[in-house]
């Protein structure tokens, strides 16, 4: 799963590591980040700055050279309304689903241990959700279907 890197230089820290600050952001022409020109500091590991700083964010990642390609079917709700069988609608209650209720991920990035799970077992993606292995799952070709969102700080931060 893909995040957008921000331009900002405040700190962050990557998972189980160190402070860091992004200096530049080198990205191709078709405008996909490439390179990330960072700091660190060695003094804040495990993300304890000695001078108080506080982090902004924490950095989760999938090194995509060593991570397996699989199918990620993000459900959302299915209905524009909290009530679908109100009898004061027009038509049927199929004319009040949800466009967007399903998002296939087709080549997400993930781990390898998790090409191994089993169907119908249930893992966390961090910031992202819970997530349960789809009866199509294989160990060629993960399928996982997410079951409960998370808060997403990083929108929340969009919408300010």
């Amino acid at each position: 799963m893909r995040r957008s890197a921000r331009t900002t230089h405040a700190s962050d820290r990557a998972r189980y590591t160190a402070l860091i600050t992004c200096t530049n952001v080198i990205k191709d022409d078709a405008g996909e980040v490439v390179e990330l020109h960072c700091t660190w500091d060695p003094e804040s590991k495990g993300g304890n700055a000695p001078d108080g700083r506080r982090v902004r964010g924490t950095i989760h990642w999938v090194s995509a050279k060593h991570a397996v390609d699989a199918e990620v079917r993000l459900y959302d709700r299915l209905f524009n309304e909290e009530n679908p069988l109100d009898e004061s609608h027009e038509g049927d209650f199929t004319d009040r689903i949800h466009p967007g209720s399903l998002e296939v991920l087709e080549n997400a990035k993930l781990e390898p241990n998790l090409a191994t799970r089993s169907h119908g077992e249930r893992v966390q993606f961090e910031r992202l959700g819970y997530f349960v292995v789809d009866p199509d799952s294989t160990a060629e070709r993960p399928v996982y279907n997410r079951t409960i969102q998370l808060k997403d700080s990083w929108t929340k931060k969009k919408v300010q």
